[in-house]
């Protein structure tokens, strides 16, 4: 699978959905460790901002995955969210 690159200034323009579908795939690749090591931090950061870009699965997915994190995970997985989002 291919990595995307989210530093392109055209990022911030694309379709809500096409990001969503970006971000999703993001978050697949790090919770199924496609092309990576398995990171669940990082699937639930991907998958939340999925869901604020509007994606009901990645929402779905990121509850999925809350179930088998500790709290100091999952508060750390929507801090580096939330930093993203301020970022981008």
């Amino acid at each position: 699978m291919a990595r995307f690159e989210m530093l392109d200034a055209n990022f911030g323009t694309m379709g809500s959905t096409a990001q969503a579908d970006i971000l999703f795939e993001l978050g697949m690749m790090y919770a199924s460790g496609r092309d990576c090591d398995i990171d669940l931090v990082a699937a639930h950061k991907w998958f939340n901002i999925a869901a604020i870009k509007g994606s009901c699965r990645a929402a779905e997915l990121r509850s999925e995955l809350s179930a088998s994190m500790s709290k100091i995970e999952i508060a750390r997985a929507l801090r580096e969210a939330r930093e993203w989002m301020t970022l981008h």
